[in-house]
């Protein structure tokens, strides 16, 4: 059974429209986080369930993660304070396979946060910046982390619906003129459902390794309460349902059954 950490709150930042990035202290929570893992927060002593998010840093002892305000448990997130003490069960699931060589990590609004932990993780390991992020939002106003992001990455592609800043249209448009070069190991990605299947697809084209973070409701965040339920392959190519929360949320794109 994972643990429950009681954090301080050393920072809270509002990045842009209801998005906030709260950093706790935590030596333990800290050491014992890995790229796409995500943390299970107690929101207010009257909401029983508590809201999952996933890890955006890890930085010697604190813990960072990102959030957007959807309901009255991230709404009473959004107000705590430094110095303000939150209760936290994980980390929790089953992260990102890292590796060695060039990879392109490829997220979409609030699922970006998860994938600048995967390239700093990168970063930090082999001394290099082997990464190259491709982050797509809906409009210039809710870009978040550019600056992180490209503080340790070899390349930076924003890209907009709207086309008010960097590519006008989806993650998938630089996405596959990067991988016709061949120069690049895996992809990693994170976001709305439909745009991870857009990547998987080119991924697939490509014969490149696709790595997707799925986003479900979740319950309880270990595996017993079976609310986050998505159907996905066996070695055998037979559907069978696995737990987001524990048999994921990271799981190989070939196996997911969209």
């Amino acid at each position: 059974m994972p643990d429950v950490h009681f954090c301080k709150i050393v920072k809270n930042i509002l990045l842009t429209d209801a998005i906030y990035s709260i950093t706790v202290k935590n030596r333990n929570l800290a050491f014992g986080s890995f790229p796409g893992q995500f943390l299970h927060i107690k929101c207010g002593e009257a909401r029983l369930l508590r809201r999952p998010i996933s890890i955006c840093n890890v930085m010697e002892d604190h813990v960072n993660f990102v959030f957007e305000v959807k309901g009255e448990g991230t709404k009473w997130l959004s107000k705590r304070l430094p110095g303000d003490q939150l209760d936290i069960l994980g980390p929790l699931g089953k992260g990102y396979e890292m590796v060695n060589g060039k990879f392109i990590v490829a997220g979409g609004g609030v699922g970006t946060p998860p994938l600048l932990y995967a390239v700093n993780y990168a970063a930090n390991k082999t001394e290099n910046r082997n990464a190259t992020a491709i982050l797509g939002f809906r409009s210039s106003d809710r870009i978040i982390l550019k600056d992180e992001f490209e503080s340790v990455c070899k390349k930076v592609y924003i890209t907009t619906d709207d086309g008010s800043a960097g590519i006008h249209g989806a993650v998938t448009k630089p996405l596959e003129d990067l991988l016709k070069t061949g120069e690049y190991e895996t992809v990693m990605s994170c976001g709305q459902i439909l745009m991870q299947k857009a990547v998987a697809e080119v991924c697939k084209k490509y014969d490149v390794n696709c790595q997707v973070s799925l986003e479900e409701r979740m319950g309880c965040g270990v595996g017993a309460c079976l609310v986050c339920a998505c159907a996905v392959k066996d070695k055998e190519g037979n559907e069978q349902m696995n737990r987001a929360c524990a048999d994921g949320p990271v799981f190989n794109s070939k196996n997911v059954i969209w």
